[in-house]
């Protein structure tokens, strides 16, 4: 039956051309790199496409299926999801009661970005509020996991995105108390599993804004989460813990919360941590009894990031640190190949960078944008603005790119980008 809360609903503006999918935060592999295609070398007028202004308030990373585009956002204690077309069009506005606002003054009670497949569309927000959809917005059905399994004790706002599996859909509470990971069906939303994953830490740093990566190995489908000092894996099905590594709060250092997610590529999760001053690469694949020591690659210091999290590719890592210092490490080695730092100011990068054509999209919080070429190297090849402020990671579309500010969605189009 069609949700009541549909408050604007007509035909999807689907294009059959576009068949590379964008599911979640950071793509289909968590690494925020974008398939082949024309992309924008700079974010200017003449490359705008279009910008449509938001029904709410939201700092989520829009998501895509079959050229729908999906988002959440908040509006007079309500979370939204809404659907648009690639023309940039609302489709349509499903709205659930009790939504919160956000704390920090960069954040909203949408933080965490939807997740889609060829049929569901599932959105999470701070309230607790967890809502499955139908890609034409028809509600399948709704719970809220505080009500269910205990309040939500982050001292700052939400941030962990849901993530789909082959068990459903999964969600990572990493908090102060009452810390766990769930399954929940992704027709009926019953529970399919659940596990605590509480770790007693000093203060604060017990809890983590992670997003969590899936990965398979020999058919297997394994959960690896980031946070409280702990890189776990869990098996997707049953919910087991599968391992679990430490070591990286030697010391026992509080206000060591995580806010930057691991990266996994090649059977190794790439972890910045210790508020950004630390780098590891630790491996998550093979034996189940591994040690701790058989596990850590590397630990590189004095370069991570707080939030941004690392874009890994052809044995390279690319990371973004807050105050906009750009490195390039090799992944094997965690060696620094070059490092350079992105024009000046006192505002931070909270948005995640995309790599898309060989360029990467670094968007500062106050909505300034660079493009950087990295085939060769750094090269800062444009700066433009967004005339609004951004949390948001640049999501690709077909031969463009979508911003999304904290009140418009913008496109910018590959052909005239050069």
């Amino acid at each position: 039956m069609r949700s009541a809360s549909v408050l604007v609903l007509c035909a999807l503006c689907a294009s059959p051309s576009w068949s590379m999918e964008w599911p979640s935060w950071r793509g289909p592999h968590g690494n925020a790199v974008a398939p082949a295609g024309e992309y924008p070398a700079e974010i200017s007028d003449a490359t705008k496409a279009w910008e449509t202004p938001l029904p709410g308030e939201g700092t989520s990373t829009p998501v895509e299926w079959g050229g729908a585009i999906f988002l959440t956002a908040s509006d007079d204690g309500s979370d939204l999801v809404c659907c648009y077309s690639q023309e940039g069009e609302l489709q349509w506005r499903v709205a659930l009661p009790g939504g919160e606002g956000g704390k920090h003054k960069s954040a909203t009670g949408s933080n965490p970005s939807a997740v889609c497949n060829a049929d569901y569309v599932v959105a999470y927000f701070k309230s607790g509020n967890i809502v499955c959809l139908t890609h034409d917005g028809d509600e399948l059905w709704r719970k809220n996991l505080q009500e269910e399994y205990g309040d939500d004790s982050l001292w700052w706002d939400l941030g962990t995105s849901p993530v789909l599996t082959s068990a459903g859909v999964a969600v990572a509470v990493i908090q102060e108390k009452n810390a766990y990971l769930v399954t929940l069906d992704l027709k009926s939303g019953q529970e399919v599993w659940r596990a605590d994953r509480h770790y007693a830490r000093p203060r604060e740093s017990d809890q983590a804004y992670t997003t969590p990566a899936v990965i398979s190995e020999d058919g297997r489908e394994t959960i690896v989460t980031w946070g409280a000092d702990h890189l776990t894996g869990h098996d997707a099905q049953s919910g087991k813990l599968l391992w679990e590594c430490g070591g990286f709060n030697p010391e026992n250092q509080g206000m060591w919360r995580v806010i930057a997610s691991a990266t996994v590529a090649d059977g190794v999760a790439y972890v910045p941590y210790g508020r950004g001053d630390y780098f590891a690469a630790v491996r998550v694949t093979g034996p189940a009894d591994a040690t701790q020591e058989e596990r850590w690659l590397w630990n590189a210091t004095r370069v991570g990031a707080d939030v941004p999290s690392p874009v890994i590719v052809d044995n390279r890592i690319y990371n973004l640190e807050d105050r906009g210092t750009l490195s390039c490490l090799d992944a094997k080695s965690g060696e620094v190949l070059w490092s350079e730092r992105l024009p000046r100011s006192n505002r931070k990068y909270y948005s995640s960078p995309l790599l898309a054509g060989g360029r990467l999209y670094c968007a500062r919080e106050d909505g300034a944008v660079f493009v950087v070429s990295v085939k060769d190297g750094f090269e800062l090849i444009s700066e433009g603005d967004l005339g609004g402020e951004i949390v948001a990671t640049p999501t690709p579309t077909r031969d463009g790119v979508l911003f999304r500010t904290r009140s418009k969605l913008l496109r910018f189009d590959g052909q005239s980008g050069g």
